[in-house]
């Protein structure tokens, strides 16, 4: 039986559709969310893959919240000294850049957990799109067009650019290969990926790619689950996934913005939670990493020392002072994921992050499989004794971060975007909009600003600020110590962000600089 009101946003139309078809047979927002995520897997393959990672919060109807990290380890052959006498730092695509693909190991942990479901209906109707088609939609078409004609790897031409011809908004996009890896799957269940003739056929076409991945590393892989990390923003607990996510930086973000009280902090105090913002990804890059290899120390990120000298900082750029720059570099490929909210009225709800971090991650896709590889390994820094330091078995620092707010123990909205090193701004902003009133769709579609170099070789005082941002923002920005790049409205520069409010009536919203669309059904009241 269905719940009696759910809701579901995505970044591409037929994944909301898949999430309110599972909804309607029975399922619940586990089967939904699910749903949604291997059909991205097939019609949105620029922003996430079979051969990408996961992460996800998973809240169960007792008000449980469990963190599931599915994100994969650098291979067994990796070697940081080899790599770094190639170049100082890592490259953005290629084989080299392939860690191992966690995200169909966190869809079985997810589906364990909760779903109502059986396994193989989560994946039908991505099947279906695979083996039929779909069409393509404007932002893949755009991202074939900038990407597939000049890549080397035969096997993502051939699909992107059949005939040698890229593939246009519209156009009909057929995987079979993929469908048949999906069948499998279905009918093997997700250890199938790491384990058996698909593990084998992928862990070959590595091997020929000059991959450091081996198939002892595919099929050594678990995901790891766990508490949630929890920070509190006035009378809100917010959730997201502990390192080696970056979604510290949006609790971090929070606290410093509650000490530093600010009036504004969307328009004339703009300036200093920019700088706040920006301040935050200079400990993202210093701190960040595998906590197997270097502990996660709560008070360096999070402790009343750490927030009074990050809020007296940005106070001093947002007047005009400029700070030292960050020490540490590393690749910084753009960042490109799919976002997936889900909750019904029984009480499950699902944030889930799915990534492969470039436009179609490495460039590398295996044919016989169909998987396209995530790039993760560009994350990874080259220096001795960085704890983002690449070395075998170490998971990178990490992007993605799913979250999830609460007031009084009861969950009050799951949130989730596209958007690289940069997630944690574009959180922060749609949450503050969210607590102001704003709708779901309005607080995301909302006009925005992100902070920091996003492309190689850019400055961390860019910031690019989206046609519409409100007079006073723009001012309090342009006194503080950044370098202003307008960009048009809609631009995908500024994330796609997608979100479930419950507070005080609910709805859901999809973020238009996507192709997405948001799901509804009910009222939020009573949610626990």
């Amino acid at each position: 039986m269905a719940p009696s009101s759910y809701g579901a946003a995505t970044p591409h139309r037929p994944a909301t559709d898949a999430a309110a078809a599972a909804f309607a047979a029975g399922g619940n927002a586990v089967d939904a969310a699910l749903a949604a995520a291997a059909v991205l897997t097939v019609t949105y393959p620029h922003n996430c893959a079979l051969g990408g990672d996961l992460f996800a919060l998973v809240r169960a109807p007792d008000g449980r919240t469990v963190s599931v990290n599915a994100s994969g380890p650098a291979g067994a052959r990796a070697d940081r000294r080899a790599q770094r006498a190639a170049g100082p730092a890592m490259p953005v695509t290629g084989a080299k850049t392939v860690t191992v693909p966690g995200l169909v190991a966190g869809w079985g942990e997810i589906h364990a957990r909760g779903a109502r479901r059986p396994w193989a209906a989560a994946l039908e109707p991505a099947i279906a799109y695979a083996a039929d088609g779909v069409e393509v939609a404007p932002r893949l078409a755009d991202a074939i067009a900038e990407n597939v004609p000049a890549a080397a790897d035969p096997g993502l031409r051939a699909v992107f650019a059949p005939g040698g011809r890229p593939l246009a908004a519209g156009d009909r996009l057929r995987q079979p290969a993929l469908a048949g890896t999906l069948r499998t799957l279905s009918d093997e269940g997700a250890r199938a990926f790491y384990r058996g003739d698909v593990a084998r056929r992928l862990a070959a076409g590595l091997a020929a790619a000059g991959s450091d991945v081996t198939a002892e590393d595919l099929a050594g892989f678990a995901p790891e689950t766990g508490e949630a990390l929890r920070g509190g923003f006035g009378a809100l607990d917010v959730l997201t996934s502990p390192p080696n996510s970056s979604g510290v930086l949006v609790l971090q973000a929070l606290a410093a913005l509650e000490a530093a009280g600010l009036d504004d902090p969307l328009g004339a105090d703009a300036g200093t939670l920019a700088e706040i913002l920006r301040l935050g990804d200079h400990d993202r890059t210093r701190l960040l990493g595998d906590p197997a290899e270097a502990p996660f120390d709560r008070d360096a990120w999070l402790g009343e020392a750490r927030i009074e000298d990050l809020v007296a900082d940005a106070h001093r750029a947002a007047a005009g002072h400029r700070l030292p720059a960050s020490v540490w570099a590393n690749a910084a490929p753009r960042g490109d994921t799919a976002a997936i909210v889900t909750w019904d009225a029984d009480g499950w709800a699902v944030s889930l992050i799915q990534s492969l971090l470039h436009f179609f991650g490495a460039q590398v896709l295996e044919p016989s499989t169909g998987v396209l590889l995530h790039n993760r390994g560009a994350s990874f820094a080259l220096d001795e004794g960085h704890p983002n330091a690449l070395a075998p078995g170490r998971r990178p620092a990490h992007t993605l971060m799913p979250v999830m707010v609460e007031e009084d123990g009861r969950l009050a909205g799951v949130l989730g975007t596209m958007g690289g090193k940069v997630h944690a701004q574009i959180h922060v902003q749609v949450l503050l909009r969210l607590l102001a009133g704003q709708p779901a769709q309005a607080a995301v579609d909302a006009p925005r600003w992100v902070v920091g170099g996003i492309e190689i070789g850019e400055p961390d005082d860019m910031i690019r600020i989206e046609d519409g941002c409100a007079d006073t923002a723009r001012d309090a920005l342009a006194r503080a110590t950044l370098n202003p790049l307008p960009v048009p409205r809609g631009s995908e520069w500024l994330g796609h962000a997608q979100a479930i409010w419950l507070r005080p009536s609910g709805g859901a919203g999809s973020d238009f600089r996507a192709d997405g669309v948001a799901a509804w059904s009910g009222a939020g009241d009573g949610v626990r």
